[in-house]
């Protein structure tokens, strides 16, 4: 026997499977270079003309040639034709030119489980509620186009209706198993090659404008949710790296001594202790930006000699962590001396009118020296702006007694400069100062817009002490935030900005929702999964008991979906049900239809048995004849159902 041949594709089916293309591939138009984008769009174009005008499709020695010529774009654009950007390009160039070989029912199927593949992709590069909505649309679409496909010719809203219906008998089994599968730890979505790319922007050295530039980014830098109260604003400082190194433009954090660095700082807390969970997004380093000072660290951190709270390895993936802090204490009273050294090495020879200024308050006492330097800045005509003018070698004199505008790096740079100059420990501590209380979800939000550097200085019998000279400067930075401190033409993001009551309310709603996505959908980690699993009855849930759950609850969901759509008995129309009670009266008089009996053919054997209904029931098996098989209208459906009460009573049964 010869094999059938393949079976061509329907021609009004090609513009599903297009919009199929369009809809999987086009977001990835941010992330691919521009020449695969017009690659892309004009392919198909170039096949949606052929399907309108009727066209042959291209040689396939040209689609050949095509395939060629971008995988050696690809190959020269990402220098391989391996990794997650490279196959990504790969995949889109495929779903551009596949279209353009579609003859037959195979192609077509190609082309959809290739959408199907593609969705996964979007994944590696957003996991925000937009995105999954619109893979959910497009999920809807490449289930109506196997619909088209399969099922023939049908109205587009019943196609799209019943791909709807089909997702949602598949939601009790997305739900079993987002629930009951086994979890892995680290991100879902990660890839090796991305997995160094820090972005929040902090990094461990500071030079000027290096903080102010982090400013014009609105986007979050972490959340913190406290058990009670949370502290003054003036009191939120969330420490990052602590940069005690300095070349005279940059300041970077030292490399302590493997003794040293091994040493368990001594903190002594005072008053109230803030207990807090913290949502830190990703940024390629180990600091975990807990309030300034951490007195209980999360599991497995660990808290350096310089104070900041250290994860085993870098923060590559949205986490959460639990802290007590205390923002009133006494930090390392008894410092090593070769942290004290550290804070106070300085390059020579640079910034010569800052070290005479210094080496005239040298016979103060540390505490006086660091508010002479607070009076400096609060007293002379010092001006806080994102936009300061360039510095040269000798930036510190060039900004003291020169320019005088400047950020918050420039104030701390500053600031220790002459406290080092004249003998007193001082280092720059780099992090955040502030947040946002979103009142939907009650967390605070801190944004890159509140990146900040500030100082601390040692002092004898107290240790480590804070000094922010930017309050000295600008104190309703840290009293109100950034739009407070800066003028009115200072440049600012939009989201910092808005000042409109009902786009302030509407962000904060789309915060919150965001949140909770990240924490109960992309944050279902192993440990929540235990946390909810053990609200449900199981103790201890490992693979074994999950998968057993997971199985049983499949079966139970697979028996009810099939009980759900097997086969109902359709309810009947208007007429068919005065047809029915027509038929039930004629049935207590004796005379009974036949299931396989037609109406006329009934009416005929009514007008032997019973003479006196033979006028009656013709008229009422002609008007549901036309009803039901012709082309009835409402006049006859009238007509039927009168023919229903005009029965005898003793006969008419009751609805």
């Amino acid at each position: 026997m010869r094999p059938s041949s393949p079976q061509a594709i329907d021609q009004a089916a090609v513009p599903w499977l297009l919009a199929v293309a369009l809809a999987t591939a086009s977001p990835h138009g941010e992330h691919l270079p521009p020449w695969l984008s017009v690659l892309f769009a004009a392919a198909l174009l170039w096949r949606l003309w052929l399907w309108w005008q009727r066209q042959p499709l291209p040689p396939r020695w040209l689609l050949a040639l095509l395939v060629l010529a971008a995988l050696a774009g690809i190959a020269w654009q990402y220098r391989s034709l391996l990794g997650r950007d490279s196959g990504v390009a790969m995949l889109v160039m495929f779903m551009a030119l596949k279209p353009l070989e579609m003859k037959t029912r195979r192609d077509a199927m190609v082309v959809v489980m290739l959408g199907f593949f593609l969705l996964l992709t979007h994944y590696f590069y957003s996991q925000s509620i937009p995105t999954g909505l619109w893979l959910l649309a497009s999920c809807t679409l490449l289930t109506a186009a196997l619909i088209r496909l399969h099922g023939g010719s049908q109205p587009p809203a019943a196609i799209i209706r019943q791909a709807g219906l089909l997702l949602l008998q598949a939601l009790p089994f997305m739900l079993i198993l987002y629930l009951l599968f086994p979890r892995v730890s680290g991100p879902l979505w990660g890839l090796p090659q991305d997995a160094h790319a820090g972005r929040s922007g902090l990094s461990n050295e500071m030079a000027p404008g290096s903080i102010s530039n982090l400013i014009l980014s609105g986007a979050i830098a972490f959340r913190s949710h406290f058990a009670s109260g949370i502290p003054e604003k003036s009191d939120l400082y969330w420490r990052g790296p602590v940069l005690d190194a300095y070349d005279g433009l940059t300041w970077r954090a030292s490399t302590p001594a493997a003794g040293r660095a091994r040493m368990v700082p001594v903190v002594e807390a005072r008053g109230t202790p803030y207990s807090y969970s913290s949502i830190i997004e990703a940024h390629g380093q180990r600091w975990l930006l807990a309030l300034d000072v951490a007195t209980s660290l999360p599991a497995g951190a660990v808290q350096a000699p310089t104070l900041e709270v250290l994860a085993r390895e870098p923060l590559r993936a949205r986490s959460r962590f639990v802290f007590t802090s205390s923002v009133d204490y006494h930090a390392n009273r008894n410092e090593t001396a070769a942290a004290l050294q550290q804070a106070l090495a300085l390059p020579p020879t640079i910034n010569p009118r800052a070290r005479a200024l210094a080496d005239q308050w040298k016979s103060r006492p540390p505490a006086r020296i660091a508010d002479a330097v607070l009076s400096l800045f609060r007293n002379e005509d010092f001006h806080y702006t994102l936009r300061p003018p360039l510095l040269g070698a000798d930036a510190v004199d060039e900004f003291l007694f020169g320019t005088r505008r400047g950020f918050c790096e420039h104030y701390a740079s500053a600031f220790v400069f002459l406290l080092r100059a004249a003998g007193v420990p001082a280092r720059v501590v780099a992090g955040y100062q502030g947040g946002e209380v979103n009142p939907v979800d009650g967390y605070l939000i801190v944004r890159q817009s509140d990146a900040h550097a500030w100082a601390e200085v040692w002092l004898a019998g107290e240790g480590w002490v804070r000094y922010d000279p930017t309050a000295a400067v600008a104190p309703s930075r840290i009293e109100q935030g950034i739009v407070a401190a800066l003028p009115q033409d200072e440049p600012l993001p939009a989201i910092v900005g808005l000042d409109a009551d009902w786009l302030r309310q509407l962000r904060y709603r789309w915060e919150a929702a965001n949140n909770a996505w990240n924490q109960w959908v992309l944050g279902y980690n192993p440990q929540r999964q235990r946390d909810i699993l053990s609200r449900f009855g199981m103790a201890n849930p490992d693979w074994q008991g999950m998968s057993a759950a997971l199985a049983v609850l499949s079966g139970v969901a697979l028996l009810l979906v099939t009980v759900w759509t097997l086969p109902r008995r359709r309810r009947a129309d208007p007429a068919q049900r005065a047809w029915q009670r027509y038929c039930k009266a004629l049935a207590r008089r004796g005379v009974t239809r036949a299931a396989w009996e037609g109406p006329l053919a009934f009416a005929r054997r009514v007008a032997v048995e019973r003479p006196q209904l033979a006028a009656l029931t013709s008229d009422a098996a002609r008007c549901y004849a036309a009803l039901r098989y012709g082309r009835g209208d409402s006049e006859q459906l009238l007509v039927l159902q009168e023919c229903v009460h005009r029965l005898p009573a003793r006969w008419r049964n009751s609805p």
